[in-house]
């Protein structure tokens, strides 16, 4: 196992965005390294942090950074979508702030051994928690090409998306694929020569496509923001880093559908349908990471956060 080490994005504009309580009770629903964790709670004296994630590496290396702040600490391995049912059974009815960093770990990438780098040969994995049973290998493998063709257009913005899937399938008739770097070779071997000179690797948005589909991670975001807002006590707010676009536009729209107020026709005099907003956008336009912060980390460059309160 690799040391897990992972550099939190927007650190201060998270905990600024939370307007923590020390008496509150905070949920970070993807712990990660503990980064983001590591500061609330150190900000908590009577009130309580609830840290869930789905990878059990990440949960074991939180447990350590966070040792110092155990008293106030519950850590739990389940998936941030999930996080309406973890707080039920802690028997907890409400929380006070929700933090989500939908970024994949650095660690995470790092490891060659998990099959998510398209740097380091290893078996195609790329499941954030070992005990699922989808994984990469299955997804290139046995996807129909229409299905391939579909990831990498929508979750990769892979504009060489038919030819890179054509080519994976015509290399599994051979033989199953097996590794990282012979799955980029496939697709370094689809692509024309311009698109291999551009500065990004070429293997750069087809990894993400599958990743995203072997973890449901558009799903589990859709879930999640349909479910966190009923957590919140009243303002209590929500705080949602994202680091890809498509993430982002569910963040956003859910975060204004979340505000909107009556959806009455104009025309009627009152209002029938009864429906009240739930909470109020704090940041009209995302926070985006500093000069400084980019010249320390330079995969904050993405990165966006969204924050609303429960009214």
């Amino acid at each position: 196992m690799s040391e897990f080490h992972h550099v939190s994005v927007l650190l201060e504009e998270c905990i600024e965005a939370l307007n923590i309580k020390p008496d509150g009770i905070y949920v970070d629903g993807t712990l990660g390294g503990g980064g983001h964790s590591r500061r609330i709670a150190a900000q908590l004296t009577t009130g309580r942090l609830i840290g869930i994630d789905r990878d059990p590496v990440a949960l074991a290396a939180a447990g350590e950074r966070l040792k110092p702040f155990a008293d106030r600490v519950t850590l739990v391995h389940s998936n941030f979508d999930e996080m309406d049912t973890v707080l039920k059974d802690l028997g907890i009815p409400g929380v006070d702030g929700i933090l989500m960093d939908l970024g994949v770990s650095s660690p995470q990438l790092d490891d060659g051994s998990r099959g998510f780098s398209y740097m380091t040969d290893a078996p195609l994995d790329m499941r954030m928690n070992g005990e699922d049973t989808l994984d990469a290998r299955q997804i290139v493998n046995t996807w129909s090409y229409e299905e391939l063709k579909r990831i990498l257009y929508d979750y990769g913005e892979e504009r060489y998306a038919p030819r890179i899937a054509g080519a994976i399938c015509k290399r599994r008739e051979e033989a199953p694929i097996e590794t990282t770097l012979e799955l980029v070779d496939i697709i370094r071997g689809a692509m024309p020569a311009a698109a291999l000179r551009e500065k990004q690797h070429p293997a750069k948005r087809s990894f993400q496509a599958i990743r995203i589909a072997v973890n449901d991670e558009l799903g589990s975001v859709e879930r999640v923001m349909k479910g966190a807002v009923p957590c919140l006590n009243p303002g209590g707010r929500l705080a949602v880093i994202t680091f890809h676009s498509l993430e982002d536009r569910i963040v956003k729209n859910a975060m204004a559908e979340a505000a909107k107020g009556c959806i009455c026709p104009r025309e009627f005099p009152v209002c029938v349908c009864g429906r009240k907003p739930q909470v109020k956008i704090i940041t009209r336009k995302p926070i985006t990471a500093t000069d400084d912060e980019l010249a320390a980390n330079p995969r904050a460059r993405s990165a966006k956060l969204r924050v609303c309160e429960k009214l």
